[in-house]
């Protein structure tokens, strides 16, 4: 059910606007982003947060993924059913994944020590992907060998299979509860106490625009399969082996980057993936053929990679007691545009075509990179106490 290749690849069978296969980016970026601030307060006094991953996450995560084989099958009775039904269980999916956001990351920051999270992260994602690499092979074989919609149904109904496999497994971490001695706030003076926040640290004010940036950069991302699709005109299995060079670089990239953030830290290695982002857009387009396209989705899987793994940098900015705070304001400000960068990315590619899309991104991932090299201090080597007390007295 790869976000950026299957599911795009889906609905393009139903439509061919933009706009509407834009709206599964929209849908993955933003179904993980937004809902973080709004669970912020209550997941901070959460004394366990593996109780939400679980046992919230298996309803509002799992269980709609479950149901997106047999809306599938609804193809045969109407597309636009189908179309609609798909998207809005692979809807609840991200949203379902982003209200467990904060309490999964912070329960990773209280389960991990600080100089071992980039080895775990790097180590267990690498597993992960490659499992996606045999589980692309799989998908590529069932698109080549079965009639539309079998082929993604059956794609479906393993993604299912084994999503279940996987909260089994994360249902048997062990977490010791902690109680922070801080009182209940309302939700009501807790918003208000946002502000003070951003006003009070400037590194994560500016680190939070660096990403907002950065996240507009991303409007292309949604498009390269869909691009490689219609303009050489390729089978849906030959597409789809694209998946299998964006897994196998975001395998290696977590590889080596995990432990190049345990001893350089974060920072350097979102540096790194904003570069290999523009890397990539930049040979999609100068692209003569779609052999090039194995590289570039390579590329971006090394980006994506870094990206995923530095989701623990926002980790170094604040204390325990009020982490779930700096991990929703963060995720969902930054959310908002990876919303509002594939429907402008949409909109640009009706208008001025796939290719220059791919330009006006490279351009915005550019500045992006500015802004965090040149603006953001790492707050590993930065010493940020003043700061963080002055924000947990407000």
């Amino acid at each position: 059910m790869a976000p950026a290749i299957i599911m795009p690849l889906f609905v393009s069978h139903f439509t061919t606007n933009s706009v509407v296969i834009g709206l599964i980016a929209v849908i993955n970026s933003s179904g993980f982003f937004l809902p973080q601030l709004f669970t912020a307060n209550w997941v901070a006094h959460q004394p366990v947060k593996k109780d939400i991953v679980v046992k919230y996450g298996f309803f509002v995560e799992r269980i709609p993924v479950m149901l997106m084989a047999p809306f599938a099958l609804l193809s045969y009775i109407s597309g636009n059913l189908a179309l609609i039904t798909v998207i809005i269980a692979f809807g609840c999916h991200c949203f379902g994944t982003g209200f467990m956001g904060v309490a999964w990351q912070d329960m990773l920051g209280k389960i991990i020590p600080i100089k071992s999270r980039g080895k775990f992260m790097g180590i267990t994602t690498f597993a992960g992907m490659a499992a996606g690499i045999l589980g692309a092979a799989v998908a590529t074989w069932l698109l080549d060998h079965y009639a539309f919609p079998n082929g993604y149904v059956i794609s479906f109904a393993l993604a299912a299979i084994f999503i279940f496999f996987s909260w089994i497994s994360i249902a048997q971490t062990r977490e010791v509860p902690v109680h922070h001695h801080t009182s209940t706030i309302s939700t009501k003076d807790y918003w208000k106490s946002l502000p003070a926040v951003l006003k009070k640290d400037a590194n994560f004010r500016r680190y939070i625009t660096s990403q907002v940036v950065i996240n507009l950069g991303g409007m292309a991302w949604g498009f390269l399969a869909v691009y490689v699709f219609e303009h050489w005109h390729l089978p849906d299995g030959r597409v789809n082996l694209f998946n299998a060079w964006l897994l196998a670089g975001q395998a290696l990239s977590n590889l080596a980057f995990g432990p190049l953030a345990d001893r350089k830290g974060y920072k350097i290695v979102m540096e790194i993936s904003v570069l290999m982002g523009l890397l990539s857009l930049g040979l999609a387009i100068l692209a003569p053929n779609p052999d090039w396209f194995s590289l570039v989705f390579l590329l971006r899987g090394f980006s994506l990679g870094g990206s995923f793994l530095s989701l623990l940098f926002i980790l170094e900015f604040t204390t325990p007691s009020i982490r779930p705070t700096y991990i929703g304001l963060n995720n969902t400000i930054s959310g908002i545009f990876s919303a509002i960068a594939p429907i402008l990315g949409g909109l640009l590619a009706e208008v001025i075509g796939y290719n220059n899309l791919f330009q006006v991104a490279l351009v915005f991932s550019l500045a992006g990179f500015a802004l965090l090299h040149w603006m953001v201090r790492d707050p590993r080597h930065f010493q940020t106490k003043p700061v963080i007390d002055a924000v947990e007295n407000s």
